[in-house]
């Protein structure tokens, strides 16, 4: 078995870290650097005497990596033990991470805000927290409608997307000015 170098390491604890930070715990986050960083499938065993875990923690953790869509069970021809790895493309990893949270987090709140909206406002005081609780609605069901859209797009048109940056918003000040001079053209030739 080879040894993980310093660099690899790092990396593997670092994630385990982050990990917990965005929902999963550090084990299960450091099996899924281990994972991405060596770019090739790996067993359950392998996984273990790489990262010192207990093979039941191992197999606990692949489990909810499964349940992330973060990693694929395979198997190799004459070989009964399964194997792991994460989807090749990182554009599919970003994606899962972000349909996972959206479907643990958001919608959870979108359904909370649609029962407070259904309901009638006993005081004003329920009246200014449901119109708070409506601006709320309506700003995630914009962003997830947003994120609906940026879904669809290919990999190399979301990179240079996100490549332009605030340019995105100068250009849509740009569109804008030009429909303030056509509206105002339009209203002198009136």
């Amino acid at each position: 078995m080879e040894t993980l170098s310093p660099l690899t390491q790092r990396f593997i604890l670092h994630f385990g870290e982050m990990g917990s930070r965005w929902g999963i715990n550090r084990t299960v986050g450091q099996m899924y650097a281990l994972l991405y960083v060596m770019g090739k499938p790996m067993n359950a065993d392998e996984i273990a005497e790489h990262l010192s875990f207990s093979r039941s923690n191992v197999s606990m953790g692949l489990k909810e990596l499964q349940a992330w869509r973060l990693v694929k069970l395979m198997h190799k021809p004459g070989d009964r033990r399964e194997y792991f790895e994460p989807p090749k493309d990182i554009w599919d990893i970003f994606k899962a991470l972000l349909e996972e949270r959206r479907r643990r987090e958001i919608e959870p709140t979108l359904s909370m805000l649609r029962d407070a909206l259904l309901e009638n406002p006993a005081s004003e005081e329920d009246k200014r927290a449901q119109e708070r609780m409506r601006e709320m609605y309506q700003l995630i069901e914009l962003s997830t409608s947003w994120f609906d859209d940026v879904q669809r797009l290919s990999p190399e048109t979301l990179a240079s997307l996100m490549k332009m940056g605030s340019k995105v918003g100068k250009l849509l000040d740009i569109r804008d000015k030009f429909r303030f001079s056509d509206k105002d053209e339009q209203a002198e030739n009136s």
